[in-house]
């Protein structure tokens, strides 16, 4: 009897456990219109048909400088996610180690043309210049995603999806600039942001206003502001340097204030240049220093102690999202999504992670 009493309460206490778990568990099996996330989350018969009708998708991705390494890890993230979408992904772009936007109009008008393609990813640096490489894309029934530069007016920009940094990410710079200064017990100084305004070049422009303003909102909270001397020009878009002559233009400001504890650069011409400034005038590890991408130079920097860390565009992450916004549009008719890829500040402690597989 004992025994039987025993297995009805052992019986009883499962039940209950098993009851109580499956009202835990929160699991949900169906959406509430009645159809299982399952079979919802399943690809699309068509998708693979899209457009050149051959059983599978291939998107094309264009780049104004294939030459100098900056777009390998774009080129690497859209192969990653062409191979989780089962996507064929063409590389392309111009040889050139600079910036040459001519070869990759020419390149752009061949591979439009090809029946094979179901989607173009393209970098868009000369302004106005690819209406109608979008025009002839739309014609052909082609989805276009931009990706790295930005142009604001190309046509049908709303229709378009945009994967790039905004140039507020610079506030990220300031910050550390702020947070080295304080860790480092500096008390009092000059912080320049150097830059050349001559060419009107919005996006560093950008960049140095949003450093600069970050940097001053960071020392005014430490309650330090009216001990430093914070100069980015007159507009706050930088101190004039000469874009032709960068590191000596930087030397120059370095020796004529004679206090300078920190600096901010903009771009790929300056923050080499305060690299080697740095270097020359033998001031590693006195001036906390911050600049923009993650170059050879800017790493070689960072590692001697020349620069105190340099932002990426996480370009993973513009060569990645293109081909799933596409694919996207393509199988759920999701309309075209930007993404702001922000910035990784890169310093000592992880510049050895930058490389082949974390290069950002």
């Amino acid at each position: 009897m004992r025994k039987t009493l025993l297995s009805i309460s052992f019986v009883a206490l499962a039940a209950c456990l098993g009851t109580a778990q499956a009202q835990q568990s929160g699991s949900v099996s169906k959406a509430v219109g009645g159809y299982s996330f399952e079979d919802a989350a399943k690809e699309s018969a068509g998708t693979k048909d899209f457009h050149s009708a051959d059983g599978h998708l291939t998107f094309a991705i264009v780049t104004h400088t294939a030459g100098n390494g900056f777009f390998d890890p774009v080129y690497v993230g859209a192969t990653v996610a062409g191979n989780m979408i089962g996507a064929k992904i063409l590389l392309l772009g111009s040889e050139s180690p600079t910036d040459d936007p001519a070869r990759e109009i020419e390149i752009l008008n061949q591979i439009i043309q090809d029946p094979s393609i179901d989607g173009l990813i393209l970098t868009t640096p000369q302004v106005g210049a690819y209406d109608d490489i979008v025009k002839a894309a739309e014609k052909n029934g082609i989805p276009v995603a931009t990706t790295n530069s930005f142009d604001g007016g190309i046509y049908n920009r709303l229709g378009l999806s945009h994967t790039g940094q905004d140039a507020s990410a610079a506030a990220i710079a300031g910050n550390a600039l702020v947070k080295c200064l304080l860790d480092n017990g500096v008390e009092k100084g000059s912080i320049i942001f150097p830059s050349d305004t001559a060419m009107g070049n919005i996006e560093v422009n950008n960049r140095v206003s949003s450093a600069y303003n970050a940097t001053v909102a960071g020392l005014k909270a430490a309650g330090k502001l009216e001990n430093f001397k914070v100069d980015a020009g007159p507009e706050s878009v930088g101190v004039p340097a000469d874009m032709n002559d960068p590191v000596n233009s930087i030397i120059g400001l370095i020796e004529q204030r004679g206090d300078v504890v920190g600096a901010f650069a903009g771009n790929n011409v300056f923050t080499p240049a305060l690299v080697k400034a740095i270097a020359q005038l033998k001031m590693g590890g006195k001036i906390c220093s911050y600049g923009f991408d993650l170059g050879p130079a800017q790493q070689e920097g960072i590692k001697a102690g020349d620069l105190t860390g340099a932002l990426g565009q996480q370009p993973f992450l513009q060569g990645f999202w293109p081909v799933m916004q596409l694919y996207l549009q393509i199988d759920r008719g999701i309309s075209a999504a930007n993404l702001d890829t922000r910035a990784q500040l890169v310093t000592k402690d992880s510049v050895g992670n930058v490389g082949k597989r974390f290069e950002n």
